[in-house]
């Protein structure tokens, strides 16, 4: 019973995605089709288009799934301890002063080989 549930809910799956993508291809081609028309008017056609779009995409087991992926996110999100702005400021000195450094390094070699070959070529 379990795997014809999952059968009848994978071809509804598929549906909604042929929706979605049949909602986008009305978008893009709509807003091609009415170029003459006000910006106002074809973006809020597209607003429209777009959010009836993802509310059928979030009906799908994908959808869905992603859903839960971003709240999940969120919530790992929350639990970050950021770094305070001194502890920020003084990585981004350190930073600074590391990529100053290697450009001096880099500067020196540079100058050295071109030294060496102007004394190999003559």
């Amino acid at each position: 019973m379990s795997s014809k549930s999952e059968s009848q809910s994978g071809s509804l799956d598929l549906l909604k995605w042929l929706l979605v993508v049949a909602l986008v291809a009305v978008g893009v081609g709509g807003n091609y089709y009415f170029s003459s028309e006000s910006l106002l008017y074809r973006v809020l056609a597209l607003v429209a288009l777009s959010i009836v779009a993802v509310a059928v995409a979030l009906q799908t087991t994908g959808g869905q799934s992603f859903f839960k992926l971003v709240k999940e996110a969120r919530t790992e999100i929350r639990k970050v301890i950021w770094p305070t702005r001194a502890e920020t400021g003084q990585t981004t000195l350190i930073v600074v002063a590391v990529v100053f450094v290697m450009a001096l390094v880099l500067w020196g070699l540079d100058s050295f080989f071109s030294w060496l070959v102007s004394l190999l070529i003559g």
